[in-house]
């Protein structure tokens, strides 16, 4: 790391774990120095009108204004550095996130679910191809209201709070939410977007390190907004398909989804709880 990177280092920024977060580490150092010597600047300049203007020397008040337009100048250099930063590198490297993604044979595709307070992961299962989903089939068991009836989810992977991908490959993540607006940030692969119910936002990143890295909701999303935290777990091809085989085994053994219940016919309503049933009227009186 270079000595102008430190500064992000020093402010808490981890390591940067994607092929494309150098980018946005550029970036960063440049807007913390940046700000740093406005910060520097502006200060020097408040301290100097504190001494060169105090009552003292300038018992009375001077109405005639600045005079000079060296503050002209200085202003409209911010915005110039600031409208620089904006058109000519942080829209672009937007759009190329958002615009470009990798051919769909190359990458991972992966279903994030937020909720409050978790996060659900859905990959397909060796057939590629993902099972239908339905809000009615949420449950306890079925986080993510996987069609049990539907052929192609009978395969399909879904984990609870830890993800894993492998390295060197892109990922694409498409998130959507049960409940209210997330965000799923990856702070290591310098990546973030919203998950908003009834849509389906893509984004996608390429990890290059493998390790263990922190999921976050970076949305205030509710009271346990500060618990909603997730892993994911960046593997050697060999240990991705390790994994795999892993959890394909498991989904098999818990025998997948759970089923639908078969439709049946309402039984008949027992006579002392059926308030339809009249009752018994009393026979003559004698």
């Amino acid at each position: 790391m270079s000595s102008l990177a430190l500064i992000n280092e020093f402010l808490g920024q981890p390591p940067n774990a994607s092929s494309h977060g150098y980018q946005i580490d550029h970036i960063l150092e440049f807007c913390h120095w940046f700000m740093g010597a406005l910060f520097l600047g502006w200060s020097a300049f408040f301290v100097f009108v504190l001494i060169r203007f105090r009552r003292g020397r300038h018992p009375a008040a001077d109405h005639q204004g600045v005079k000079s337009g060296i503050s002209t100048h200085l202003e409209f250099s911010v915005v110039l550095i600031e409208a620089v930063l904006l058109l000519g590198f942080a829209i672009p490297l937007w759009a190329k996130r958002v615009n470009e993604f990798p051919p769909g044979k190359e990458a991972l595709l992966v279903h994030v679910v937020g909720q409050q307070f978790s996060w659900n992961f859905h990959l397909p299962g060796p057939d590629g191809q993902f099972g239908r989903r339905d809000v009615s089939f949420l449950s306890n068991s079925n986080p993510i209201g996987l069609d049990p009836n539907d052929p192609a989810g009978k395969d399909d992977i879904v984990t609870v709070g830890e993800l894993h991908v492998p390295v060197d490959r892109p990922v694409i993540t498409e998130l959507s939410s049960k409940d209210v607006i997330h965000d799923f940030f990856l702070p290591d692969m310098r990546i973030a977007a919203d998950a908003i119910p009834g849509s389906l936002i893509p984004m996608w990143f390429t990890p290059i390190k493998t390790g263990t890295y922190e999921v976050i909701c970076g949305q205030l999303c509710g009271l346990g907004h500060s618990g909603m935290k997730g892993t994911l777990v960046v593997d050697t091809p060999a240990d991705y398909q390790a994994w795999l085989k892993e959890r394909a085994e498991l989904a098999g053994s818990q025998g997948g989804p759970p089923a639908a219940a078969p439709k049946t016919e309402n039984p008949p309503a027992k006579q002392e709880n059926n308030p339809a049933q009249p009752a018994a009227s009393p026979g003559p009186q004698q």
